[in-house]
């Protein structure tokens, strides 16, 4: 069952039964386009939407209408490695060849690497990273994990049009597939460009965003708990020297590619299927109404211990994404704690934000 907590306190929990009349609902209100997307009008799809409104089915329908319009003029199914390649060459964006310890996919971001001064080439190359890593999604999986790497980051090297227009797509026509984005190692200036990007994000969004530095201790423990150390890139504190490699990775890609082309034309991801049989994502995460910036801010007065954070009445086997995705990483830092509150074709016309 799904939970929403409603503005006076009391909880309002939605039935197997209930999500389904909500489903129908919206379905009814999208009309033809249902039948003829089915990978944007599926049931875990609509869920997803419906999630990141809250349950509220006239505000789920909007949001759901404006991706559709995106989608029409965007066609991010169609983008193919030929059309983007060039932006892949120094490895700024890529999917990683591991899955978290929870078998979500892994994007690795390296914003110091920047290549590009086309806005409009990053955003199309960001949305091409996005539809893979949502195709290659385990069963039952429907969010990914960010790993942003700062290593030689500058100011100059990331776009404020390209991130807030970044922000406005994942938020508004990929919602609630971002479980957790660690920013690994930022330095100080980025501080500046990250309050300029605030304001564009939700709370909920900016909330799965976290900070983790390479000489914190706490932080450490985090990432050891949420990956794979032997699989896990040097760069982020890992085992692994395998790094990037443009050819390796252009030859996945255009396996990806193949796989993208077999599908029929809008049918739902593969991860999205067994999703629909179990009943899986009828299990809300996010459906509680966010706490006001105040209390949020509050709740950062305190250090809060990592591993409690995670597993607090669960077992690494039968954590749930809302275990992680909620996981604070602290860091140390002249004896003060640093939080972790962030998220971080035509792109003018894309719809407003929702949250991730």
């Amino acid at each position: 069952m799904s939970r929403r907590f409603q503005r006076n306190g009391t909880e309002k929990i939605f039935t197997l039964e209930e999500q389904q009349s909500l489903i129908k609902e919206i379905k009814k209100q999208i009309g033809p386009a249902a039948d003829k997307f089915p990978a944007l009008f599926s049931d875990s799809s609509i869920l997803r939407f419906l999630r990141a409104r809250n349950w509220n089915t006239k505000k789920a329908t909007r949001m759901l209408k404006d991706a559709y319009k995106w989608q029409l003029e965007f066609k991010p199914e169609k983008i193919r490695w030929e059309d983007i390649a060039h932006e892949a060459e120094t490895g700024k964006v890529y999917r990683a060849d591991y899955c978290d310890r929870h078998g979500r996919t892994v994007v690795v971001m390296r914003p110091g690497y920047q290549n590009s001064t086309s806005n409009e080439g990053q955003i199309k190359y960001l949305v091409y990273c996005l539809e893979k890593a949502i195709l290659n999604m385990g069963s039952g999986q429907e969010q990914m994990v960010w790993l942003v790497d700062f290593q030689g980051y500058a100011l100059s090297k990331l776009s404020l049009k390209v991130t807030k227009d970044t922000a406005r797509i994942l938020q508004s026509c990929y919602p609630e597939r971002l479980a957790l984005a660690i920013l690994y190692n930022p330095p100080k200036v980025f501080e500046t460009f990250y309050a300029m990007v605030k304001p564009f994000l939700e709370q909920k969004t900016y909330k799965k965003v976290k900070f983790a530095y390479s000489n914190d201790q706490q932080s450490r423990k985090v990432m050891e708990s949420i990956f794979d150390m032997d699989k896990l890139e040097s760069g982020f504190g890992g085992k692994s020297t395998a790094g990037f490699d443009y050819k390796t990775y252009a030859q996945r890609m255009k396996e990806d590619d193949k796989k993208m082309s077999d599908l029929n034309s809008g049918c739902p991801h593969p991860s999205d299927m067994p999703v629909l049989l179990h009943g899986h994502s009828l299990t809300s995460v996010d459906g509680e109404i966010e706490a006001s910036e105040q209390d949020y801010n509050g709740s950062n007065k305190e250090m809060l211990s990592p591993l409690d954070e995670i597993y607090e009445g669960t077992g690494v086997e039968s954590q749930s994404t809302k275990d992680v995705a909620n996981v604070e990483i602290f860091a140390a830092d002249n004896g003060h704690r640093k939080g972790a509150t962030a998220e971080g074709h035509k792109t003018k016309d894309a719809p407003k934000a929702g949250r991730t």
